[in-house]
């Protein structure tokens, strides 16, 4: 007869279960918590990226119609019409940028603001309204391009392509070479 309760062996596979439905349920918990991190992080990247693309979108079509009108002669649009393009585009910017993307963004914003408003260097007195503003309007680009290096460096967009993959052991994986027939190979064939 075995010296072992009655009792013993149904106690010991109950501590057993107990203990394996807590390991489950600790793992399960951080695989949703990890779960979850990567989506927010998902969303936080994709909302972002939705907006500055938006408004780079609405600041390129501002100073395509800016140059268009100058060109031709034309008047400028008005600040209200600007305003009411690059609004809609420019919100969401301020209320989800980090600070120097914001800062970069109202650069831009301020400048096309200045060309498309009521003291629109093309009015001031006193200076060749042509040279001045086509002065101001050169320097779009310029704002625009600390704009966008601002979002690389918030998203983490980088210019050049990712390097190699490596192979399981943290090696580079070598890729098969085409090697050109020799011409003796060719003739026995």
């Amino acid at each position: 007869m075995s010296q072992i309760p009655w009792w013993g062996l149904p106690l010991v596979a109950a501590v057993f279960a107990l203990a394996g439905a807590a390991t489950v349920r600790i793992v399960a918990a951080r695989d949703n918590d990890l779960l979850s991190r990567r989506r927010r992080n998902r969303r936080w990247y994709e909302e972002r990226k939705t907006a500055y693309v938006q408004l780079l979108a609405a600041f390129e079509r501002a100073t395509v119609r800016l140059r268009a009108s100058f060109e031709a002669g034309e008047k400028p649009p008005s600040l209200l019409a600007y305003v009411d393009e690059v609004g809609p585009a420019l919100m969401p910017v301020r209320l989800l940028a980090s600070g120097p993307v914001r800062s970069a963004a109202l650069a831009v914003h301020l400048q096309l603001e200045r060309l498309h408003g009521p003291m629109n260097p093309a009015n001031v007195a006193g200076v060749r309204p042509e040279t001045h503003f086509r002065e101001l309007l050169a320097q779009v680009p310029l704002v625009m391009h600390e704009f966008e290096a601002a979002i690389r460096e918030e998203l983490g967009i980088q210019e050049a392509p990712p390097p190699h993959t490596l192979n399981g052991s943290g090696r580079l994986r070598k890729l098969p070479r085409w090697v050109p027939p020799r011409p003796q190979d060719a003739e026995r064939q």
